[in-house]
């Protein structure tokens, strides 16, 4: 794929890889996978505002009658539904006796300790108070100003997402013993996408970054750049100008099929990365990833939830097919999720393992 060329759409979603490169013979990417370019992005993203808000989970998994529960940097926290629906979030310990709310029913709206019947509506009651709580029609967060520490804001983050009348969407969660600095800068290093998931991604080409925005310098087959002021910074492409990561990629579906697509990989807030579809099938899609502290386990070792949302579109005719099958599609995304986030937690928890020894090179 030219990096230079934008990514056309055929009439069918899919292609044929005419001559596919061996895993072991493309090129190597080392190189040009600064840890530089990389901690200088996780800088920038650490550094924007998240107003406090944290993703609990998915809106799908918080119904009428039961609430969601999550431990956040060590703070237990539920969230529910009113009588009319509205999302209410507070401590997830009962002000009583310190029952575990997250086991307790809602009923009509009411949130009804399991203990010895103390009911919840959402308002302060018996010592017990609420905390800001928001969703985003895909996913709920709650606002925690004693652990964000920042300025607080009005509503979370959310990054631009194509409308979700017309969207299949899907979230995976999974947990893995890091913080979320290690899942973040994961993330932010696009070009371990096709060696360390080829059975997802190949023929993946990192068209811009940040520090050499509008600079794609060729490579000889070792991997080392061509040519003068490759990887300078102050350039005027996409990347500079978004301070993301533009990637040419194809998806692997079967074989040699494959759906190739150019992606713009964004950090809006310290604990989100965004990988947005700008070019090829799905145009406007958007995966997003969000990494929630949760607390050490009993080793000590902290732990970060990965709360991944699919909101993927086309406007191909055949795509109101897949919306009316988004509830057999949603199992098949979320274990496509899962299957690279079993790797990328391991490349976290490595990364976090390395830096909290004094070992990590980067």
């Amino acid at each position: 794929m030219n990096p230079r060329r934008p990514v056309r759409r055929g009439r069918l979603p899919l292609s044929l890889r005419r001559d596919p490169v061996a895993w072991e013979r493309q090129l190597p990417t080392w190189r040009e996978a600064r840890p530089a370019v990389i901690a200088q992005a996780l800088k920038r993203a650490q550094a924007r505002p998240s107003g406090n808000w944290f993703v609990v989970g998915a809106t799908r998994d918080v119904p009428a009658d039961r609430p969601l529960a999550r431990t956040i940097a060590g703070q237990e926290v539920v969230v529910w539904r009113d009588a009319t629906g509205r999302l209410v979030a507070g401590p997830g310990v009962c002000p009583h006796l310190g029952a575990p709310l997250r086991d307790s029913p809602v009923r009509c709206g009411t949130l009804v300790c399991h203990w010895h019947g103390l009911a919840l509506k959402g308002a302060p009651f018996a010592g017990w108070e609420p905390l800001p709580a928001y969703d985003d029609g895909v996913l709920v967060w709650v606002r925690l100003d004693d652990v964000g520490g920042e300025p607080p804001l009005e509503t979370p983050v959310v990054p631009p997402r194509p409308a979700l009348t017309r969207a299949v969407t899907a979230v995976y969660v999974g947990v893995g013993a890091c913080e979320p600095e290690d899942v973040v800068a994961n993330r932010l290093d696009p070009w371990h996408g096709a060696w360390f998931h080829p059975y997802s991604f190949v023929d993946l080409t990192v068209v811009d970054t940040p520090a050499t925005a509008g600079k794609a310098p060729a490579r000889t087959e070792d991997g080392e750049a061509k040519g003068e002021g490759a990887g300078e910074a102050g350039g005027e492409g996409a990347a500079a100008q978004e301070d993301g990561f533009v990637v040419d990629v194809s998806f692997r579906v079967a074989g040699r099929l494959v759906v190739p697509v150019r992606a713009v990989f964004t950090a809006p807030e310290p604990r989100t990365v965004v990988m947005h579809i700008t070019e090829g099938e799905g145009r406007g899609s958007v995966v997003e990833t969000h990494a929630t502290p949760l607390g050490p386990d009993d080793r000590g070792r902290p732990r970060t939830a990965v709360v991944e949302a699919v909101v993927a579109a086309s406007d191909r005719p055949g795509f109101a097919v897949a919306r009316r099958m988004s509830p057999l599609l949603r199992p098949l995304v979320r274990a496509a999720a899962g299957r690279l986030w079993r790797d990328d937690l391991a490349y976290a928890e490595r990364r976090w393992q390395l830096r909290s020894t004094g070992r990590f090179p980067g």
